[in-house]
């Protein structure tokens, strides 16, 4: 699951509220969000509050690989606190089922 690489009490909020406005972002083939899918495998918050997301999706062939990063893009950018975001899109290692969280399991019936 995604970490936080910034101990302050600040980026501890920030990552917060960062995982939050990720768990409204969806992969529209499947009713889980991204965060609990996961598909985010860090969240970076560096002093000067620029944050980076390192992500994937299912797979290269995703049907949203044009949109869905620049969604979650756009999304962290607004949260408070965040000054700016980028997202860098990863394949390896390459997303599998065994990546969603407990919760993700029990909703798609795993």
């Amino acid at each position: 699951m995604a970490e936080a690489t910034d101990d302050t009490s600040a980026g501890e909020g920030i990552h917060d509220s960062i995982v939050q406005v990720l768990k409204t972002i969806f992969d529209p083939e499947i009713p889980v969000d991204i965060y609990e899918l996961g598909l985010i495998y860090n969240i970076d918050i560096n002093e000067s509050s620029h944050v980076k997301v390192t992500m994937t999706l299912t797979s290269p062939m995703c049907p949203v690989a044009e949109t869905l990063p620049p969604e979650v893009e756009t999304k962290v950018s607004g949260v408070t606190g965040v000054n700016s975001a980028e997202i860098d899109l990863v394949w390896e290692p390459p997303w599998d089922p065994s990546m969603m969280t407990e919760a993700a399991r029990l909703e798609l019936g795993m």
